[in-house]
């Protein structure tokens, strides 16, 4: 009996010393809960995404981007055949030049009646009043010779003069008379030279319009120019935003269509990672709020990444989505676009797992699966 006592006692404290054992092993080694203030979710690492086209149809001559290829903005990927656009420019420019040669002449010979026109109605002016005064002269002139030849008639009549003296007279209003004659004969081509001065107005105007008409043919060159300048620049397609080339669709020799989609780029600057959230723990995101990203390639080093979109609808998980139980679930899709991306280690398509923040005071941990 006494045995059997010790025995009973040996194994109760067998038992107690495993359970003291298995307690302090299980407080020791257990895995803290997963902390309140966090949402954890996994997803594929995206991008934004640019397609790279040609304005107008061409042939490819020159092929200088591949799938995997980074770019940079501006960086040319594609020449077309621009043969006959370069003899368009070409031509473009001919009919600038000589335009512009139009011009610069029409311009100068403006300037030329400009110059000369005033001067020629000053010098006509003159003429004119000089031919005035010499027409006023002549006039009384001639009236006086008249009057004294009239005069010498009489005089003559009575024999009071001598016949030579009254022919004489008779001379003088003659001569008088022929020189008045003169006088008005030279004030009308002064007038007919004032005339033809003064249309040189007119001349100035119309040589006006025809600088402004060859002006407008210059701008209209010119436009024309741009144009086949701009179509000539078009034909090297470059790129629209640097990243990395996901795909090529055009090689060297095809044909392309004008709009034809011939690369697809993603932003590597641009990334986001898009998980899907479950319907009972959505209420508990909101825009704006921080997360990490941790990757198989870089499982120690998180990256930081703030919450950008939510769905406004939920869908059932998508298959990506690892746990089979998960998937049958009404989820929200959200993105997490990533603040940096370091050297371009992250690229899209990679598998993440995400934790996000929703209580700031919450600290960090990493997801758990």
């Amino acid at each position: 009996m006494e045995k059997k006592t010790k025995l009973l006692t040996f194994i109760t404290l067998v038992i107690v010393a495993l359970l003291i054992i298995l307690a302090a092993w299980w407080l020791r080694w257990r895995e803290p809960p997963f902390p309140e203030g966090l949402v954890q979710a996994n997803g594929r690492i995206e991008g934004d995404h640019y397609t790279v086209s040609g304005k107008w149809p061409g042939r490819v001559v020159e092929l200088l981007a591949r799938e995997g290829d980074l770019i940079e903005k501006g960086q040319v990927m594609v020449k077309l055949d621009d043969a006959q656009t370069q003899a368009k420019v070409n031509q473009a420019k001919s009919a600038v030049d000589v335009t512009k040669a139009q011009l610069k002449a029409a311009q100068t010979a403006l300037s030329v009646f400009k110059k000369n026109v005033p001067l020629k109605i000053d010098t006509a002016k003159a003429g004119l009043n000089h031919a005035d005064a010499e027409l006023v002269s002549s006039l009384a002139t001639e009236e006086q010779m008249l009057k004294d030849a009239e005069r010498f008639r009489e005089l003559l009549k009575r024999e009071t003069v001598e016949r030579r003296r009254s022919e004489q007279a008779d001379l003088s209003w003659k001569v008088a008379r022929a020189q008045h004659s003169t006088a008005r004969a030279a004030r009308t081509q002064a007038e007919k030279l004032l005339a033809e001065a003064e249309l040189g107005r007119e001349q100035i105007k119309a040589k006006e319009n025809e600088v402004d008409a060859l002006a407008a043919q210059v701008t209209q060159a010119e436009a024309a120019l741009a144009e086949a300048q701009s179509v000539l620049d078009d034909l090297v397609v470059r790129a629209p935003a640097s990243g990395m080339i996901t795909t090529r669709i055009v090689d060297n020799g095809e044909m392309v269509a004008a709009g034809s989609p011939l690369f697809d780029i993603v932003d590597l600057d641009r990334l986001y990672l898009k998980v899907y959230v479950p319907e009972k723990e959505i209420g508990k995101v909101r825009l704006g709020l921080p997360a990490q990203i941790y990757t198989d390639a870089f499982p120690d080093k998180p990256f930081a990444a703030t919450l950008r979109y939510i769905a406004s609808q939920a869908e059932f998980s998508p298959k990506e989505v690892q746990t089979p139980d998960e998937r049958v679930k009404l989820v929200y899709a959200v993105k997490l676009y990533l603040d940096e991306n370091p050297d371009h280690q992250l690229t899209p398509g990679l598998p993440a797992d995400t934790v996000i923040r929703w209580q700031e005071k919450t600290p960090w941990a990493k997801p758990r699966w």
